[in-house]
């Protein structure tokens, strides 16, 4: 049976216990967080006597090594800012880990600072993977949904080609019920510091078989997504998959690139400047704009701690989409796949109600699949050392995926260039 660190109970962390709780391979759930009176919430709510609770201080190795005793992996859901910390600690206590983002986590270029992201980048040696080879044990890094599923997905589909060119990626989302107010705060579902900085850093992108940056909110694209997402304004967006996908997916790819949803108001916090970690006067008061806005922002974690039965029986608030197109060779034919899955797969009140009899919670999409990144190490994945989601094996991941209570539905079309000779 299976002893697991959740560290960070918010947002994901609430999720990622109250599945860990019906998981019948998960024996114990060590759920620790730095704010006591959150993870005793979050506890209460999950009621599973599985959950111990804990207060720590993910910035201090020695506590999360103490918090790790005997935990067969750790599943990171705190801000990246503690990524090498906790990594740190899963060494030294013989733990495998798993997180669901990773690069630089304060800065607004990703290469300002040492990190793995600037590894890939340069071609360096990859920090901790030695020493995770060495011991014998996984660190999956962004196994959530995007990086995490997409780069299943993404594996899944390049594992049909023999070469692969091209790989584009594009996220959706629509409200199926629009706010009747005119104006709404924004209130992202995730970590609202990692939201903001996300639009706030230049993009990198895969291109001609180097990775190049581009300017905020480059390359605006009208994408039209299978109903009922529809057409949404994508633009570049700073993000991990192109970074790793041609790093680890190999087989000659040249181009790789990530478009994300604009978000007006986000972008415009970006463009007034509250996105700057820097202190500005006002007043006589040196103040830093970001932590002003997100000091203002809903917490997301409200969300898990308010749903109840009820509730899961609603029409879902959002509909999202992920699209995959690859293009390469198979058997000498050039070939482009087209794959698009709604994850997760809540689209009407029944999928919703089913999920939650059987989770405990709708709020899948990033906690689930870093729950079967976990249980993936715990059984023995088949790379050891530090790598990303694309280097699982896709079958697996996705029939794990769905025997833990959530189909994944991938619809695929592929087109191919087929070169006729003689008479027709």
């Amino acid at each position: 049976m299976t002893r697991v660190l959740v560290i960070g109970a918010g947002a994901q962390g609430g999720p990622c216990a109250s599945i860990l709780a019906r998981d019948h391979d998960t024996s114990e759930i060590v759920l620790a967080d730095v704010n006591p009176e959150l993870v005793r919430r979050v506890a209460k709510r999950v009621g599973s006597d599985k959950i111990a609770t804990v207060k720590l201080d993910a910035g201090n190795v020695d506590d999360v090594v103490r918090a790790a005793e005997g935990a067969d992996v750790i599943i990171n859901l705190t801000l990246t800012a503690y990524n090498m910390i906790i990594m740190e600690a899963a060494l030294r206590s013989g733990a495998n880990y798993v997180d669901t983002s990773f690069g630089e986590p304060t800065l607004l270029d990703i290469r300002a600072k040492d990190n793995i992201l600037a590894q890939i980048i340069e071609r360096r040696p990859i920090s901790f993977d030695k020493e995770f080879k060495d011991a014998g044990l996984t660190a999956i890094l962004g196994c959530g949904i995007s990086p995490g599923m997409v780069n299943v997905i993404t594996r899944f589909v390049c594992d049909k080609l023999d070469t692969v060119d091209k790989i584009r990626i594009r996220l959706g989302d629509r409200p199926m019920n629009p706010s009747n107010e005119v104006v709404s705060a924004w209130a992202p579902t995730w970590s609202p510091f990692r939201a903001l900085w996300g639009y706030a850093v230049e993009p990198t992108i895969f291109e001609e078989g180097q990775y190049k940056k581009y300017p905020l909110f480059a390359c605006p694209e009208e994408y039209h997504f299978p109903d009922p997402v529809g057409s949404i304004l994508l633009t570049y967006h700073q993000h991990q998959e192109p970074i790793t996908l041609p790093h680890f997916i190999g087989k000659g790819v040249t181009y790789c690139d990530f478009k994300y949803p604009l978000d007006t108001l986000a972008g415009a916090f970006v463009k007034m400047g509250f996105a700057s970690p820097d202190t500005v006067d006002v007043g006589g008061v040196k103040v830093v704009p970001r932590e002003v806005l997100l000091k203002l922002v809903r917490p997301p974690v409200n969300a898990f701690l308010a749903e109840n039965e009820s509730s899961s029986k609603l029409p879902p608030r959002e509909v999202y989409c992920t699209v995959v197109e690859v293009e390469g060779t198979h058997s000498g034919e050039k070939v482009q796949y087209t794959v698009s899955t709604p994850w997760p797969s809540l689209i009407t009140p029944e999928e919703k109600t089913s999920v939650y009899e059987k989770l405990g919670t709708t709020m899948i999409d990033v906690a689930l699949p870093a729950v079967v990144g976990a249980k993936i190490c715990v059984k023995g994945a088949d790379e050891k050392g530090v790598i990303c989601a694309e280097c699982l094996d896709p079958g697996t991941f996705l029939k794990m995926t769905t025997e833990l209570g959530a189909p994944v539905k991938l619809h695929e079309t592929v087109a191919r260039e087929v070169l006729l000779t003689g008479h027709v």
